[in-house]
């Protein structure tokens, strides 16, 4: 009888949240039972809202300490020597992964074969903790978030009405990645951005993080981008960041990690991709669900702020003015 349960997935949030459905496959096929996520320090908060999970651990703090948890059931998502060694030295009786970096510890094991690119990585997800029989009709990001965490910054500029309800279409862009490949040009968002707004008429608030410290403020800053377009550029957590998606009627970004975030709140998405890269396409990586568009191409120069701008529109019914 399983009564006790640890998922390991400690890399990064983007890959994390398409985990989800997975996780609620296990959880779904044995309620009764305790599920402790470990993940990396920087996602704890992240995967605390999670609603199948019981509780989060930070892996670097207990992976030397398993045994004590007395786990009967162990499904390890990103796999590592590290990681397949530990579960095993922890006596974990059922131990669930990747055929791959010391895969011969596991009880069971699945060839990996995600590199190849052919399905979305949710479906690679539950594939692998389907060796157990177990699965979903529920296959959604969704995630518990408190909407008292976003920054009221707009009520300086729109008067924005007490109840929190946002009275204009906010539009969200993040203009990272942490693969240089994946990367359109910064100048060509920041273009977008004021496009946008000078065309459509919306305003816009640009997010995410690009590696440079950055105090924190309590408001956001324009950083010389004019009115109607804001920068919360390295001025949220990853839950603050989430409820802010969560106001906004539109993202857009490249593969990263505040795509997902934004899919997992139903925020609708419009994804630029490269399409010539086997494993890093938009098939196996795009946004998930429904109501996301994405703009495909072998190179991402290819995509034009016109395109962008005309996805934009036709997501939002739009019309220039």
């Amino acid at each position: 009888m399983v009564k006790n349960m640890l998922v390991i997935r400690n890399d990064r949030f983007g890959e994390f949240l398409l985990n989800i459905p997975a996780m609620r496959a296990l959880k779904e096929a044995y309620p009764q039972a305790k599920l402790t996520l470990a993940v990396s320090r920087e996602v704890v908060e992240l995967a605390a809202a999670v609603e199948c999970v019981d509780e989060v651990v930070v892996w670097d703090e207990v992976k030397g300490k398993l045994r004590k948890y007395k786990f009967d059931l162990c499904v390890i998502l990103n796999p590592t020597k590290e990681a397949h060694w530990a579960v095993f030295w922890a006596g974990i009786p059922t131990r669930v992964g990747y055929d791959r970096k010391w895969g011969f510890l596991l009880t069971h094991k699945l060839k990996d074969t995600k590199n190849l690119g052919n399905r979305h990585e949710v479906d690679c997800n539950l594939e692998l903790v389907g060796l157990l029989g177990v699965k979903t009709l529920d296959k959604t990001l969704k995630i518990k978030v408190n909407d008292n965490l976003f920054r009221e910054f707009i009520v300086q500029d729109r008067g924005q009405s007490p109840s929190g309800t946002v009275p204009f279409l906010l539009v969200a862009i993040h203009p990272f990645t942490s693969d240089v490949v994946k990367q359109w040009p910064v100048e060509r968002f920041e273009e977008l951005a004021q496009r946008i707004k000078r065309e459509l008429g919306l305003k816009v608030v640009m997010v995410g993080k690009n590696g440079i410290a950055s105090p924190r403020q309590g408001g956001a800053r324009n950083d010389g981008m004019g009115d109607g377009v804001v920068s919360m550029i390295n001025q949220t957590s990853l839950m603050e960041l989430a409820a802010l998606l969560k106001r906004c009627s539109l993202l857009i970004s490249c593969d990263s990690g505040p795509m997902h975030l934004a899919a997992s709140v139903g925020t609708p998405v419009v994804a630029l991709f490269r399409n010539d890269l086997p494993g890093k396409t938009a098939k196996r990586w795009g946004p998930w669900g429904e109501g996301h568009t994405v703009i495909e191409k072998s190179s991402l120069l290819d995509i034009s702020v016109d395109e962008v701008i005309d996805s934009v529109a036709k997501v939002l019914g739009c019309k220039g003015i």
